[in-house]
């Protein structure tokens, strides 16, 4: 199992369907962060609860309002006129990297806030995943999707 969130997110995240279940939620205005901090959660057998949740979205809500989603929204306004401007198709990967390093800290920070709480849990840990997904994302494929990558993930790192 990977200790920290930043590696089990990128293993998880490199599995066939995640990428796009994850855009499917996120088009659902569920944060992709969240999504991978949760599948993270379960698989440190980590006991949900409400006051838990709600420090992860106040982390994540202010970060994800000011820094990511506005680094996010140029990078998508630029898609366009950037296939035709390779000085503005450069910047716009600059733009990218920096979305990227946007939602590297926001790992970090929900990560710092996490690591605190016990896990190992041998009593039921809830679904980490459907609590932290928007409400109408639960129920969607797209879930179902993550959760089925997720749990191959952690087979995977328990058999290695």
């Amino acid at each position: 199992m990977y200790t920290d969130l930043w590696n089990h997110a990128l293993a998880l995240y490199a599995r066939p369907g995640v990428e796009t279940a994850c855009l499917e939620v996120q088009a659902m205005e569920g944060d992709v962060c969240l999504l991978l901090c949760a599948t993270w959660l379960q698989a440190r057998a980590v006991t949900f609860s409400d006051e838990r949740a709600q420090a992860l979205h106040a982390i994540a809500g202010s970060w994800q309002h000011d820094v990511v989603a506005p680094l996010r929204r140029l990078r998508q306004q630029w898609r366009t006129p950037a296939q035709h401007d390779p000085h503005l198709a450069a910047l716009r990967e600059q733009l990218k990297g920096l979305e990227l390093q946007a939602e590297k800290t926001l790992l970090q920070r929900l990560q710092t806030c996490a690591q605190q709480w016990p896990g190992g849990s041998h009593e039921p840990t809830d679904d980490w995943l459907d609590r932290l997904a928007p409400a109408q994302a639960r129920g969607h494929d797209a879930l179902v999707s993550l959760r089925v990558a997720a749990a191959a993930l952690q087979e995977a790192e328990d058999g290695a």
